[in-house]
């Protein structure tokens, strides 16, 4: 790697300092987000299968009440998980990222709540998460 700064750099650099420009403040862009909505996420590293469904079948109907319109979900790849290695145990199913998503589509009362799983996602090996975007809560008259 050649660390010598090029004397076109050091004039670009020269000329920066002198200038007037200023530089756009990053940190106080506005969110492309509409006003109103909600963005949740909840991280299963470490959780059982079965620990994970419970808390997800809890997430989605608290997320549903609260008005929140989508949820990042957080599984990790599965790339070190130990089921991998047991021949009785499905690679897909044994694992979050491939399991959580089938127990949400398996369930009636939670797909009520929901427009939409990212399954795209879910399918995709160089992704450890997937969105679920949520209905909006019917308004009691």
């Amino acid at each position: 790697m050649n660390k010598k700064i090029s004397d076109k750099d050091k004039r670009d650099w020269q000329d920066f300092i002198n200038g007037t420009d200023k530089l756009e403040n990053k940190d106080l862009k506005i969110s492309s987000t509409p006003k109103g909505y909600i963005e949740k996420s909840i991280d299963l590293h470490g959780y059982t299968l079965e620990e994970a469904n419970q808390k997800m079948n809890s997430y989605i109907k608290q997320c549903f009440i609260n008005g929140v319109n989508k949820i990042n979900v957080i599984t990790g790849k599965g790339l070190r998980s130990r089921n991998l290695n047991d021949p009785y145990q499905s690679n897909n199913l044994s694992i979050l990222k491939h399991s959580v998503p089938n127990f949400i589509k398996g369930n009636d009362q939670l797909m009520n709540k929901i427009l939409s799983i990212d399954f795209e996602a879910v399918e995709n090996p160089s992704v450890g998460n997937f969105d679920i975007f949520l209905k909006k809560k019917k308004q009691k008259l």
